[in-house]
């Protein structure tokens, strides 16, 4: 076990899929020649050369179209958004070809692609770059979406993105990057991280904290807090939106009766909305309380500073919002 950052294990995990797969390639802007806009493709070019690390111009309709195009006739592209904010232009390719392709197909043609990049919030890039779209795509049937926290599941979800005869989206804060964490050396053996499945990086007993990606961290931080002033929270990471892993979400609730939801998007009809509806239907005889969201505000991402971290998440409102539910003053 060593400790490496977010980025090298998502690179590790192209890496170790290219060698495995010739079929595997890469596509997006500045992936190649420039090493990547995040370093996520830092010496790829140099290793598997233009054939299959290939710097895309910026027409992101254009290269996830390619991509699709590819992976229907046999190949495993990964199609990098610079950031998941600029997939917009590309949405009608995800949406109405990569997602339905296998169905309106009968089975005849599979899309085995993963699109991947950057999503939400960084530090001051503006409300047309901080967007976290994973809503969007949860959305839509046919596709598989993960968010990973941490760098041991981003190097296994990827690796099992890439594997997957489905397309999958899998969103990386651009927060986490640069974090480190543990993951196995390669020599240890394969590295696949399930699609579909949760964690409880946090155990507790009196309320959970369910979310992903980035607020999994933050949610650590408020249960430090609530740890403080004698509330045990447990913290359930998704890791997955679509495939959603209920039995998880519902088994920590049978132990805390009591339920947060703290995710960066926005309120309205997101996957917090989704995750809430589940619990009430799926655990409502456990709970002793009714479910609390903390979101992401219902607005643009302002460009100054002190607004943006206003409209993010902070561990202490997730805190506060788990001592109402918990009905600690």
């Amino acid at each position: 076990m060593r400790e490496i950052r977010y980025r090298e294990a998502l690179r590790e995990a192209i890496a170790e899929e290219m060698e495995r797969d010739d079929r595997v390639f890469i596509v997006g802007e500045e992936v190649g020649r420039y090493q990547g806009a995040y370093k996520v493709t830092e010496g790829l070019f140099d290793r598997f050369g233009d054939r299959r690390v290939i710097d895309a111009p910026i027409v992101e309709g254009g290269f996830a179209g390619v991509g699709v195009g590819a992976a229907m006739v046999g190949l495993r592209p990964i199609v990098e958004f610079m950031t998941w904010n600029f997939s917009a232009v590309a949405f009608d390719q995800i949406l109405s070809n990569a997602a339905k392709v296998r169905q309106m197909s009968g089975g005849q043609f599979t899309c085995p692609i993963v699109f991947r990049g950057p999503n939400g919030s960084a530090r001051q890039v503006g409300s047309q770059h901080s967007q976290s779209m994973e809503g969007f795509y949860a959305h839509v049937p046919g596709l598989k979406v993960v968010a990973p926290a941490f760098p041991r599941d981003a190097k296994g979800l990827l690796k099992a993105a890439i594997r997957d005869d489905n397309p999958v989206c899998v969103f990386e804060s651009e927060t986490l990057y640069n974090v480190r964490g543990e993951v196995p050396e390669p020599e240890a053996g394969d590295l696949i991280v399930e699609i579909g499945k949760a964690h409880v990086p946090h155990p507790g007993t009196d309320v959970t904290i369910v979310s992903w990606s980035r607020i999994t961290l933050v949610a650590m931080q408020a249960a430090e807090l609530l740890a403080k002033e004698g509330i045990s929270a447990e913290v359930v990471d998704l890791r997955s939106l679509r495939p959603l892993d209920e039995e998880t979400i519902v088994a920590s609730i049978a132990k805390t009766h009591r339920a947060v939801v703290a995710h960066e998007g926005w309120p309205y009809g997101g996957v917090g909305a989704e995750l809430v509806d589940r619990i009430q239907r799926l655990a409502f005889d456990e709970l002793d309380a009714p479910i609390l969201r903390v979101t992401g505000a219902d607005v643009p991402m302002p460009y100054n500073a002190k607004l943006e971290q206003w409209c993010l998440p902070q561990p202490q409102a997730i805190a506060e919002a788990a001592k109402k539910v918990a009905y600690r003053a």
